[in-house]
């Protein structure tokens, strides 16, 4: 027999086949941007006049100046000699094995087809916020010039890193790059923490990366799932909002300090495990039965230290510690 029909379930499908996704929407085709003909259209602006010039003053070759295709913003096509290319000082370290992968591929293919994006400084010298390791790759090579896309407005350095997807950044690799970049554009910019929060991604990286760079080996993952919890972006100026976050690192690595003192009384009574530090995280985490809670940062944090400082390695059992899951230490 047939399903009666329920007119309230008749209306819900009715509204669940006009719900919006989440995000934005997608764009009807064809309705952005410039046509194919538009690119080349027109005369470049002076600064980009000027921007030929100096790659041409610089021993650089321009190949051609167009506009972008998405929003109209004209720049420049241009081979540079390879010595006056680095990578921008605020990125993350250089992976020599995917280096050293990029450069084989490239070897075998004897041809460079993927060009750089470049931004030139003051002293002549072109920063590379995306294109570091095919940079390197290519200088492994022997290649005396390469191929780059010169954008003329010299703070999109700080904003391209978005587009940087050559390889995936582990936790200490991300922090650096984005406490860095947060560290040159205040440098620039005198702007809130929070206008760049799609740069920085998420306010823990600006306080795991000021630690990171006072402590190499810093177990940065063990303290990511707190941390995250008690973090936001600042309202303050960046200048401002970086002195307190050099005080939030201070606090994360006296707590780091202490975590260790725990790890090495559990050590001493013969426990041996990659997850050590990630237990004992656990175990003075005052939020971890809190599905969803939060607090202040330096409350939080100011506990786990009073907590990890009080931890008796005596009261552990084996067992507890074969539980434990969590990051190993870094």
């Amino acid at each position: 027999m047939a399903e009666p029909k329920n007119p309230a379930r008749g209306k819900a499908a009715k509204g669940a086949a006009k719900r919006v996704p989440r995000g934005k929407q997608k764009a009807e085709a064809k309705s952005r941007g410039l046509a194919a003909p538009a690119l080349v259209a027109g005369s470049p602006p002076a600064a980009v006049a000027q921007l030929s010039e100096a790659i041409a003053a610089d021993g650089g070759v321009v190949i051609g100046v167009y506009k972008d295709p998405l929003g109209g913003r004209w720049q420049v096509l241009a081979g540079l000699p390879i010595d006056r290319v680095e990578p921008t000082p605020f990125q993350r370290d250089l992976s020599d094995s995917h280096a050293t992968r990029l450069a084989e591929a490239i070897d075998k293919l004897d041809r460079f087809l993927d060009p750089v994006v470049a931004v030139r400084t003051a002293e002549g010298r072109y920063w590379v916020p995306n294109g570091s390791h095919r940079l390197a790759a290519l200088t492994r090579l022997g290649g005396r010039a390469i191929v780059a896309l010169v954008v003329p407005e010299p703070e999109l350095a700080y904003r391209i890193l978005a587009l940087n997807t050559e390889k995936a950044h582990n936790l200490r690799e991300k922090s650096l790059e984005v406490i860095r970049l947060a560290q040159g554009l205040a440098e620039l910019d005198g702007g809130p923490e929070k206008g760049y929060a799609t740069e920085f991604e998420e306010p823990a990286l600006l306080t795991l990366g000021l630690c990171y760079q006072q402590r190499g080996r810093f177990s940065g993952g063990a303290y990511h799932p707190v941390v995250k919890r008690v973090e936001a972006f600042l309202s303050s100026p960046l200048t401002k909002a970086l002195a307190t976050r050099a005080g939030r690192a201070a606090l994360l690595l006296a707590l780091d300090d202490a975590v260790s003192a725990a790890i090495t009384a559990l050590k001493d009574r013969g426990f041996q495990s990659p997850y050590l530090r990630a237990f004992v995280v656990a175990r003075i985490n005052p939020l971890r039965w809190k599905r969803g809670a939060s607090g202040e940062f330096d409350d939080v944090i100011g506990k786990m230290r009073s907590a990890a400082e009080k931890f008796d390695a005596s009261e552990i059992k084996a067992a507890e510690v074969g539980r434990a899951g969590g990051p190993p230490d870094e």
